[in-house]
């Protein structure tokens, strides 16, 4: 039975891949797409998402709600300089969305959907959490309503790639972090740096795929992404952070994953946004985060070359 998933994203290039496989597969049921200030503006997120949705003739059938256009108590903090300026590597530059977003505010729109599909819907949340934090202020129960939580974020045990120390989404929105991932959903997995960094995408990848426009986008859209991760890397690839969170959710035997207490850092000079992983319980504290810590890399990219192409 395909999962009902409500995938919330800032989209930039990983994000358009995530979405596409969402929409794609056979596993998945997206009800809705939520859109979040981060990789670009909310506007930005909310246009790329319709791009992407009208490319695969979708747009009547996807809703997209838009939400919080700025993080809860900091400034905005693009990446442009990942996504190009208009977060798609330039791919879709012509693409008239024909649909509007639809009416509503993102948070209350988690809520209504995880009140109507009571303990069947997963969250997969790609972006900051800062629509998912929201959500939790107007309905503390929100984690006794849904299936779970997924979120791509964090680095456990590896290095940051904004900072030394901080995942991208976890540093634009730190507070938004610490409120989800002490809120009590169960289960809440963490799908960060640790596995998406062996989560690759080549260009010998995308050209054994059939040719179709979803192909071109695809090869659009990464060329400038793969240059720039392989200038930072030293690896002909990039890295399919987003399409690894949803593809966890669809099918979780794809990661391993550890229970562990994970805070999020808010107050440093040094390391803001970053996830501290306590795998040797030294805090003495309960776990609170299913960590993703191992991927079956192999298997994964399987899985995201066919489902793209049904």
């Amino acid at each position: 039975m395909a999962r009902k998933i409500l995938l919330d994203v800032d989209t930039g290039v990983d994000d358009a891949l995530a979405i596409v496989l969402a929409a794609k597969s056979t596993d998945a049921q997206l009800l809705a797409i939520t859109t979040v200030n981060g990789n670009v503006s909310l506007e930005k997120a909310t246009v790329n998402t319709l791009k992407v949705l009208t490319l695969l003739n979708k747009e009547d059938d996807i809703p997209v709600i838009q939400g919080a256009d700025a993080p809860l108590q900091r400034p905005c903090f693009f990446e442009h300089s990942v996504h190009g300026n208009d977060g798609l590597g330039g791919a879709l530059p012509h693409c008239k969305p024909t649909a509007q977003p639809a009416d509503g505010y993102a948070p209350d729109y988690i809520i209504e959907q995880a009140k109507r599909y009571a303990g069947e819907l997963t969250l997969v949340m790609t972006g900051p959490l800062t629509n998912l934090a929201l959500a939790l202020e107007k309905c503390p129960d929100l984690p006794k309503l849904v299936a779970g939580v997924v979120y791509m974020g964090g680095a456990a045990f590896t290095h940051g790639n904004v900072t030394p120390v901080a995942e991208y989404n976890m540093y634009v929105d730190p507070e938004a972090a610490r409120e989800v991932i002490h809120a009590g959903f169960a289960p809440l997995v963490q799908v960060g740096l640790d596995v998406t960094r062996k989560a690759l995408l080549t260009r010998e990848n995308i050209g054994s795929l059939v040719d179709s426009p979803v192909k071109q986008f695809i090869k659009t859209c990464t060329a400038d992404y793969i240059k720039r991760y392989e200038a930072r890397n030293n690896v002909a690839a990039c890295a399919l952070h987003d399409p690894l969170a949803v593809a966890y959710a669809l099918k979780p035997e794809l990661l391993d994953l550890e229970e562990m207490f994970v805070e999020v850092e808010t107050n440093s000079q040094f390391c803001d946004g970053q996830t501290v992983c306590d795998r040797q319980q030294r805090l003495g504290k309960p776990a609170n985060v299913n960590v993703a810590t191992e991927i079956d890399s192999d298997a994964f990219l399987s899985y995201f070359l066919h489902s793209i192409q049904n």
